[in-house]
C-alpha cells in the first residue's frame, strides 16, 4: 500500500482552464486527471485529496470517484460545500472526511489542511525534519505573498496541488521533490 497526496483537482470546473491552458476542454482535462490518477494508484493505496475535488461540474461526483482507484480520504477545500450538499452518504466515496487531519508517515508527523498555515504541530522543529503540513488552494500562483513567505520561511510546507505535481497523486518523497523544484530550493 502506498501513501499519496493530491489537492485542487477541480472536476468539471470549467473556468479552471483560464488557468491550466494545456488542456483544450473541460472533459480532456478531467480525463487526463483521471488517466493520469489511474496510472498511478493501486486498489488499496490511500490517497488524500486536500481540498477542491471539483467545482460546479455538472456531473455527480459519483462519475468521478466511481472512474478513480484508491481509497479516499478527504480534506474539504473552500470549493468542496456545493457538490457535497448532494452527497447523502459520504462514506460511499470516502474513506474519511475531515476539514484538518493530522497522520503518521515514517516517522513524520502531517498536518493535513487544503488552506497553507502559518504554523502547524510541530512546525518549530524544521532541522528535525519530522513534521511537516501538506496543503492546496494556492494552485501555482508564483506572485502570491503567500508563495513567497512559503519559500522562504516554511521549507515543510508542501503544496500538494496538482498544477505543480503533473496533474497526478503523488507520494511523499515526490511531493518533496516537485515542492523543491517549484520553490526553487534546488
Amino acid at each position: 500500500m502506498t501513501v499519496l497526496f493530491t489537492a485542487d483537482l477541480h472536476l468539471g470546473h470549467e473556468k479552471i482552464l483560464t488557468v491550466r491552458d494545456v488542456f483544450h476542454n473541460i472533459d480532456e482535462h478531467d480525463n487526463v486527471l483521471i488517466d493520469k490518477w489511474n496510472a498511478k494508484v493501486k486498489k488499496n493505496d490511500e490517497v488524500y485529496i486536500l481540498g477542491d475535488l471539483s467545482f460546479r461540474s455538472p456531473r455527480h461526483i459519483s462519475y468521478y470517484l466511481s472512474r478513480m482507484k484508491g481509497r479516499k480520504h478527504l480534506i474539504v477545500g473552500n470549493h468542496d460545500g456545493h457538490w457535497m450538499r448532494h452527497v447523502e452518504q459520504m462514506n460511499v466515496y470516502f474513506e474519511s472526511v475531515d476539514y484538518l487531519k493530522t497522520i503518521k508517515l515514517d516517522k513524520k508527523q502531517i498536518t493535513l489542511c487544503h488552506y497553507p498555515m502559518l504554523e502547524w504541530p510541530g512546525s518549530r522543529c524544521v532541522e528535525t525534519e519530522t513534521s511537516y503540513l501538506i496543503h492546496g488552494h494556492i494552485h501555482s500562483a508564483k506572485d502570491s505573498k503567500v508563495y513567497g513567505h512559503i519559500k522562504e520561511y516554511q521549507p515543510h510546507s508542501l503544496n500538494a496541488g496538482v498544477d505543480i505535481n503533473h496533474y497526478e497523486p503523488v507520494t511523499f518523497e515526490e511531493l518533496k521533490e516537485n515542492n523543491a523544484c517549484w520553490y526553487e530550493r534546488k
